[in-house]
């Protein structure tokens, strides 16, 4: 798929050397299409290493996205080159009068702090509630899912006796739901995380549908009835070393993490990861492009 970013973004040259078919905007004005209006809410410390890790699990349909990058304004942050986010990056005010096709929420290191305490809580909260008259369908990652359940649906979250750090067997319980078209019978998808969602709240909750579980980390797939908020409580999209460093700061800092399960070769980290969820990931994000973003946006937006 042809994705339409700035031509000076770091990831492009990555991707390019990736052999993924990255289009500068020069070219995407040649082309007479509509791309499909993607904005990305990046609340990752490493945003240079988010920008490709999404960008890499958007590749795989023949669609052409025309991606924003937005920050925060209530929250400044500190470890990425303020030059970077002056030039690829939107404020939510500059954009809020835009409607787009689809919407990523990402992640976020606060998980441990209750909602409300988030510096860009009622940032993110508005961002939100924007979402549902301005974008077709959202997808919320990892705290973002926890933190939309919770914005949306009331689904609390708690604090899980130790941290869920690894690669993880989950399964489809709806194999008609197009989220999950084409998945295998067990699939894996990687995890990091010191908290989880209610699970039973979601079950009672009329609304949502579980889509995909894993029998040790719980929910992983989540959706409301038209698929505009779409829940990902794990980390597809992540790189196949993203664990490793994630593994390696913990020790540093004399954290004594345990071993990311099912992640390095025969449990040992002397032997490096194995990659086991791309194949997942790239089916994942290619049906909620296809899905529950093409099939249903206006081509007027």
């Amino acid at each position: 798929m042809p994705i339409r970013i700035d031509n000076d973004l770091p990831a492009k040259a990555i991707l390019e050397e990736e052999n993924i078919f990255v289009m500068d905007k020069e070219r995407a004005c040649t082309q007479d299409i509509r791309p499909l209006r993607i904005a990305i809410l990046n609340l990752m410390p490493n945003k240079l290493d988010t920008e490709l890790h999404l960008l890499r699990s958007l590749s795989n349909t023949p669609l052409q996205l025309d991606i924003t990058f937005l920050q925060t304004e209530s929250y400044i942050p500190t470890h990425v080159p303020g030059t970077h986010l002056e030039k690829f990056y939107h404020y939510f005010s500059e954009i809020q009068d835009h409607k787009f096709d689809g919407l990523i929420i990402t992640g976020a290191p606060v998980e441990l702090k209750e909602f409300e305490e988030v510096d860009y809580w009622e940032e993110v909260a508005k961002i939100m509630e924007w979402s549902k008259t301005h974008v077709t369908s959202t997808l919320h990652i990892c705290w973002a899912a926890q933190a939309g359940l919770y914005y949306h649906y009331g689904i609390k979250k708690y604090v899980l006796d130790k941290k869920i750090s690894g690669v993880y067997e989950h399964h489809p319980l709806h194999n008609k739901i197009p989220l999950v078209r084409g998945f295998d019978d067990t699939f894996y998808v990687p995890h990091s995380r010191n908290t989880a969602v209610d699970g039973e709240a979601i079950h009672q909750n009329k609304e949502l549908t579980i889509a995909a579980e894993s029998d040790e980390t719980g929910p992983y797939l989540i959706l409301n009835q038209d698929g505009s908020q779409i829940f990902v409580t794990g980390h597809p999209e992540y790189d196949v070393m993203s664990l490793d460093q994630e593994y390696k700061r913990d020790t540093k800092k004399g954290l004594d993490p345990e071993i990311p399960k099912n992640y390095y070769k025969d449990n040992d980290p002397a032997k490096g990861p194995v990659k086991s969820w791309r194949c997942h990931a790239n089916a994942m994000y290619s049906n909620w492009l296809n899905y529950y973003v093409y099939q249903v946006t206006p081509y007027v937006l």
